[in-house]
């Protein structure tokens, strides 16, 4: 059985549920309500310890003084979900891009961008792996697991969107 160690954060976007492995590797960052959001299990161990690096880097995310993470995380997922999850660690702050754009980039089909939205979904690290960067190929706000409302705060607070 595999250890789970847990904290909350407070944030701007809601508390925040980290969730990292034995050796502290993040695991996952949630917020309430999100699609397919972790919640706290009969068995995981509540320690803040090994977030201290996590709470103080979302901090500065959202105070505007940190743009890129520098966090050891693990998570698992199917081949093409690595993939996808690897491409969205290189859409920059203050940018984005499409669901299109990633299929391209790992190389799918364009017949696969539904495939490539559903893998952005299961996406366990909300903020700290960029999924909120990804908007639709006209530029509209679709999809986030945790909300299209705090899809919108998060490019606002980077600058993509005005007030």
């Amino acid at each position: 059985m595999t250890t789970t160690l847990w904290t909350r954060v407070d944030s701007p976007v809601g508390p925040l549920l980290l969730t990292a492995d034995a050796t502290g590797a993040l695991t996952s960052v949630s917020v309430p309500g999100q699609k397919n959001g972790r919640v706290v299990e009969v068995g995981w161990r509540e320690d803040a310890g090994p977030f201290a690096a996590a709470e103080e880097q979302l901090a500065a995310y959202f105070a505007g003084e940190l743009k890129e993470f520098q966090l050891e995380f693990r998570t698992a997922g199917t081949d093409f979900r690595e993939k996808v999850w690897a491409a969205l660690d290189s859409v920059p702050y203050g940018a984005t891009t499409t669901y299109g754009e990633i299929a391209a980039r790992i190389g799918a089909s364009r017949a696969a961008v539904r495939a490539v939205g559903g893998a952005i979904g299961a996406n366990p690290l909300l903020i700290v792996r960029p999924c909120h960067r990804v908007i639709g190929a006209d530029g509209s706000m679709t999809g986030y697991a945790g909300g299209l409302e705090r899809k919108v705060r998060l490019l606002t607070l980077e600058g993509v969107l005005r007030d």
